[in-house]
């Protein structure tokens, strides 16, 4: 480890061409020089209303309130701090880390943050499609951890972006645990033609007892005014302690530019599914790993009407309706349903 910090402090001091900014992205040495290193402030409001057809009863929510501060303190030295002032009601800190460019095409990243694992789990609020996250993203792939990333771009014929490090594994608030086995993700994303995407990614975490390995393969394809997703993942629990849990997520997205009012409304259609799933956490009375995600099965529809103004501003009308296998409990939450939202990003 000394000696990674070693290597990343002598890139810094010999980078001289290629430096980067909080989101990865290369910017030149002269765009760099004319900035003050001024803090960029970012956010996004998501406020919703969902009616529960089962019910018949509704609900107004702010799923999301983030404020985020990013920007370069250096060149080749870049940080963000990110909080959700309303997680479901709930002040949560999200990401904070400092982000190195030591050579050309190569971070370091440490601190905070999202770990490299996905496609869906991996977007921002801003960036969903739809009003409600996918099983993916929302259960079975979703982690937020502290640690350390490496990440990597390969240019050519096929640009590839590696990413891929060493974490805690026990989420954000236990930090001043000792942990003496290691916890990893990586992540490929492979680009081998104009609007396609294949990522391949590995997480291995063990938050308690019992160490959970994931592995999943996505890809997209973006052509004209569609956008077509897949995604697998499968996860496998250490000596048989729970059964292993499949989860698809696969969505189709179509643009149809506007003129009057709204920029473009987009005609959206997901189906995803995920089987009995356990996060890890054993019952306090067996000391056996529990279900905390009923198997059950999706099918979403939506539109998607889109604001041409200075900052994105979105509204979604989804409807999502479940199946369940015949033993499975399903959680109020996570019924049949219309979703109204108004997202906005600035």
């Amino acid at each position: 480890m000394l000696a990674l910090w070693g290597i990343s402090l002598f890139g810094i001091a010999s980078a001289q061409n290629h430096y980067g900014n909080e989101d990865g992205k290369k910017v030149d040495k002269q765009q760099l020089e004319t900035q003050d290193y001024l803090p960029e402030v970012h956010g996004t409001i998501r406020s919703k209303y969902e009616y529960q057809t089962q019910m018949n009863a509704g609900r107004f929510e702010v799923r999301n309130a983030r404020l985020s501060l990013t920007g370069n303190i250096l060149p080749s030295v870049a940080y963000k701090a990110e909080i959700d002032l309303s997680d479901e009601g709930q002040i949560k800190m999200l990401d904070a880390y400092a982000r190195l460019y030591p050579l050309k095409d190569f971070t370091i990243t440490a601190g905070q943050m999202r770990i490299p694992f996905t496609i869906d789990a991996h977007r921002s609020p801003h960036q969903q499609y739809f009003a409600n996250r996918s099983f993916i993203a929302k259960q079975v792939g979703n982690v937020r951890d502290v640690g350390m990333t490496l990440g990597y771009d390969v240019h050519g014929a096929m640009p590839i972006i590696f990413e891929g490090g060493l974490y805690n594994g026990s989420g954000l608030t236990d930090q001043k645990e000792w942990h003496k086995e290691v916890n990893f993700s990586g992540k490929a994303q492979l680009f081998p033609a104009k609007g396609v995407n294949v990522t391949l990614s590995v997480q291995s975490i063990k938050p308690q007892t019992v160490r959970m390995n994931s592995y999943d393969i996505g890809t997209y394809y973006e052509f004209g005014r569609f956008h077509i997703e897949g995604e697998y993942l499968y996860k496998q629990y250490s000596d048989d302690a729970f059964a292993g849990v499949h989860s698809v997520n696969s969505f189709i997205n179509y643009d149809l530019p506007l003129k009057e009012v709204f920029q473009k409304i987009s005609f959206l259609v997901r189906y995803d599914m995920m089987t009995n799933h356990s996060s890890g956490t054993p019952d306090a009375t067996t000391g056996l790993l529990k279900i905390d995600d009923y198997k059950r099965h999706r099918v979403t529809g939506g539109l998607t009407c889109s604001l041409s103004k200075a900052f994105r501003t979105d509204l979604r009308l989804n409807f999502e309706k479940y199946f369940y296998a015949k033993n499975s409990i399903a959680k109020e939450s996570e019924q049949d349903k219309i979703v109204m939202e108004l997202m906005i990003r600035f």
